[in-house]
């Protein structure tokens, strides 16, 4: 897949989380990858997106406060992650390398003293 990488080409990637994108990047440099173009099935790129959308449903976005079970939200977040993550190595074979990078939004906010 292309991204930025110094030879334009990827197959080290990382399945992550975040607001308003595609949930499949370039490990190395951070390219975020439109769904379409990762040669994984339909249902698991549905099933990525569908994931990828709930992504911050632990935040209260108008107060920018952590929601009263936030924690328990993103923890069940990032466990549906890693799953996810399993099937994208599991289609995508040898080739690429695929890790999953966990959310920790939830710790930060349940540090800060508002």
């Amino acid at each position: 897949m292309r991204c930025f990488c110094e030879n334009k080409e990827t197959y080290d990637l990382k399945v992550e989380g975040d607001v308003d994108t595609d949930p499949i990047w370039c490990n190395l440099c951070g390219c975020n990858f439109d769904i379409d173009e990762v040669p994984i099935s339909d249902d698991l790129k549905e099933e990525l997106m569908r994931w990828g959308m709930m992504y911050g449903e632990w935040i209260e976005w108008n107060k920018d406060t952590l929601r009263p079970s936030g924690n328990k939200l993103e923890n069940k977040h990032n466990t549906m992650g890693k799953q996810l993550t399993e099937k994208v190595k599991k289609e995508l074979g040898t080739k690429y390398k695929v890790r999953f990078s966990p959310s920790s939004s939830a710790r930060m906010y349940a540090r800060l003293d508002f």
